[in-house]
């Protein structure tokens, strides 16, 4: 098992995939699955029902795991 050498905080460059050239800060490490999740980058569209606090529902966009492959401290 690889040693992961990115932290919570920092900032790193996309180096593949659809958000390739993005560049933004690290929100959370996943070591066991080697992802880590990057602020505004490979955001997906997840339905929500309604509740009490969301009376409407709707679609709200969420940050999804990159591999850490696919970036590189900046």
């Amino acid at each position: 098992m690889n040693k992961i050498k990115i932290k919570k905080g920092d900032t790193v460059s996309i180096i593949a995939g659809d958000d390739k050239g993005k560049v933004g800060e690290v929100l959370a490490v996943l070591p066991k699955k080697n992802m880590i999740i990057v602020k505004d980058c490979r955001i997906v569209k997840k339905a929500i029902k309604p509740t009490e606090e969301n009376k409407k529902g709707g679609f709200v966009g969420k940050e999804m795991p990159i591999h850490i492959s696919n970036v590189k401290k900046s």
